[in-house]
């Protein structure tokens, strides 16, 4: 599929190859599914009154819903059917059976309002880079950067599903225990050391059972497509918590995921490599196939009351030490199950070079070595007013396949 009647901007997200899912709405209808593509979305509960999905096998009353879930729940050989339908549509050779009637099953981008795309029930967030996870450990163990399991097992902990938002949704800075330099009993009060996360979200595709492990090889079968993700971190309310049990408050009061989901089978293409893991890994997390993907990802900041926006960090997909099928393989080993719309997230995915690192807490060195803005700003962690933004494509020739943005201002903390 390399041509399309419909005029795409090469640097678009969303090429013909790409076709994300999100649920969208416009003049306060009912949010309801719909596929990015240039700068147009596919409404497909319009575009089934054409008759478009007869004699796919389904209702297309699962279209209609306010999240991707029930369509989800349809399984890949139903996501590969659509999607290729989708594409045949937008084909040069179909322009003259569906140009004239592209205004009816179609909303311009900058018209519609989006929302979460899927019902998340649950919510876990990985470690997987081990370049930040080295980076950080160095900050507070310089002789032991990686713990002793790190090369074993993909390291994980359980977040809060219901704190997780949409792009564009504002976040007020989070309140609660630290411990200020010094002080031997701890104080409250808003965080003072407020961060992001630079991550990608993979969402499930499929109900797996209690007691049932999934293996890597089974992996691509469980995962419908992936957002970026905002992990937002209260680092010096995560300081003072998280021993013995790990992150809590630090954590929990808010992630932010880009509304579009980009189908696995949209990544394909972009498979590259893993690196080599040593020592080598237990059976049931041995790798099937390559399972990174050649991703671009950036952060920008755009300071309280400046219209500049600064890049903070480039980095890539490819740079996880872990990968999703691995991540997944060893969530399930001990018999737990999934859901279909659990959000599996990577943790910060940092590169090698300094400008390749996915949050403030290793760009500024815990604060201490601050970012330089335009107009003689600074930053160690983020203030009230500062915007944050993510992006991420994969390029091919001549277009790119890509994820959009998650965005998220920061709101002063509320009065306790």
């Amino acid at each position: 599929m390399n041509t399309s009647w419909l005029t795409i901007d090469p640097d678009s997200d969303f090429s013909i190859h790409n076709l994300p899912y999100g649920i969208f709405s416009v003049n306060g209808e009912a949010p309801r599914v719909g596929v990015a593509v240039g700068e147009w979305v596919m409404d497909l509960p319009a575009l089934g009154r054409f008759g478009f999905f007869r004699g796919m096998g389904f209702h297309e009353g699962v279209f209609s819903t306010p999240t991707l879930n029930a369509f989800i729940g349809l399984g890949p050989a139903t996501w590969h059917q659509v999607r290729a339908a989708l594409q045949r549509l937008l084909a040069a050779e179909h322009q003259q059976s569906w140009a004239p009637y592209w205004p009816q099953f179609t909303h311009p981008r900058t018209q519609v309002t989006m929302h979460l795309p899927v019902k998340i029930g649950n919510y876990t967030d990985f470690y997987a880079s081990e370049y930040h996870a080295t980076n950080v450990g160095r900050l507070f163990r310089p002789d032991q950067p990686l713990m002793p399991n790190w090369k074993h097992l993909p390291v994980a902990y359980h977040g809060r599903a219901s704190s997780i938002v949409v792009s564009g949704t504002d976040l007020h800075r989070p309140c609660g225990q630290l411990l200020p330099a010094g002080h031997d009993a701890p104080v409250f009060g808003p965080s003072q050391a407020l961060d992001y996360e630079l991550e990608i979200g993979a969402i499930v595709g499929k109900n797996t059972p209690l007691g049932q492990a999934v293996s890597t090889a089974e992996a691509a079968d469980c995962l419908f497509g992936f957002v970026l993700f905002n992990d937002w971190s209260a680092r010096d309310l995560q300081r003072w918590e998280y021993q013995p049990l790990g992150p809590f408050l630090g954590k929990n009061f808010g992630s932010s995921i880009s509304p579009w989901v980009v189908p696995l089978e949209a990544l394909r293409p972009f498979a590259t490599a893993a690196p080599v893991q040593e020592p080598a890994v237990l059976p049931y997390l041995q790798r099937h196939e390559d399972f990174h993907f050649d991703v671009t990802l950036e952060s920008f900041l755009t300071p309280a009351g400046s219209p500049t926006e600064t890049r903070l960090s480039r980095s890539n997909w490819k740079y996880l030490y872990w990968d999703f099928a691995q991540m997944l393989a060893h969530h399930t080993v001990n018999g737990c199950n999934l859901c279909i719309g659990d959000v599996l997230a990577s943790g910060t995915i940092s590169g090698p070079e300094a400008g390749a690192l996915g949050c403030l807490l290793e760009q500024t060195q815990g604060g201490r070595a601050p970012v330089q803005l335009p107009e003689n700003q600074q930053r160690g962690y983020l203030q009230d007013g500062d915007c944050l933004t993510l992006r991420g494509h994969a390029q091919g020739p001549g277009y790119r396949v890509g994820f959009g943005q998650v965005t998220g201002r920061v709101l002063p903390a509320r009065s306790h």
